[in-house]
């Protein structure tokens, strides 16, 4: 079933070829995520929100506080996997609209990246 979900979920999401910057494939999911940030004013953002879809090398978010593109930040993923949120060091703002942003991931660890590999493999089998 939740596959068949995922499944449904990836055939609707195509666009042009041209216009689609990504190189991984996005798996449609919802989930918590928290982010920290600093503005250009040196003053700290925090916000929480929902991850939309991800992949290796980056995510959309739906969030509780607005971001510019450009700003990079720290993230913690709260899988559906019933462990310890996944930490990004490092993540940057790759466009942003309101309170919806597409965020590339930059930096993580060794484990926390296998751990993200290892979450995306599963998701993703048909």
């Amino acid at each position: 079933m939740k596959q068949a979900r995922l499944r449904a979920l990836r055939s609707q999401h195509r666009t042009h070829p041209v216009c689609d910057r990504r190189t991984d494939q996005r798996v449609h999911i919802d989930f918590r995520l928290m982010y920290s940030a600093q503005d250009d004013r040196e003053e700290l953002i925090m916000g929480d929100g929902s991850v939309v879809d991800l992949s290796n090398k980056g995510l959309r978010v739906r969030g509780n506080m607005a971001v510019k593109s450009g700003l990079e930040m720290t993230l913690f993923l709260y899988l559906p996997d019933g462990r310890d949120p996944l930490f990004v060091l490092s993540a940057k703002v790759a466009w942003s609209r309101g309170h919806e942003f597409g965020v590339e991931i930059l930096k993580m660890n060794v484990r926390e990246r296998n751990r993200l590999r290892y979450f995306l493999s599963s998701n993703l089998q048909l």
